[in-house]
């Protein structure tokens, strides 16, 4: 099974909307072009800051937006 599919599968046992499913989607995706295609498992705290800080300053996201993501 591929990342996404255990993902998608995870937050459906969470019973959110299918539009909150596709955000969660959409931001671990983002996430993960950002980082170069790595691996969740490989990345930690210090790219997650600088991942949140990007948003802020970048691309200038609410914070609403930044909580999802």
């Amino acid at each position: 099974m591929s990342f996404f599919t255990i993902l998608r599968d995870v937050i459906r046992t969470k019973r959110v909307s299918l539009q909150t499913e596709k955000s969660y989607l959409y931001w671990v995706k983002f996430f993960i072009m950002f980082n170069d295609k790595r691996h969740p498992k490989e990345i930690g705290a210090a790219e997650i800051n600088h991942f949140l800080t990007h948003l802020t300053v970048n691309r200038g996201v609410s914070a609403a937006t930044q909580k999802s993501a």
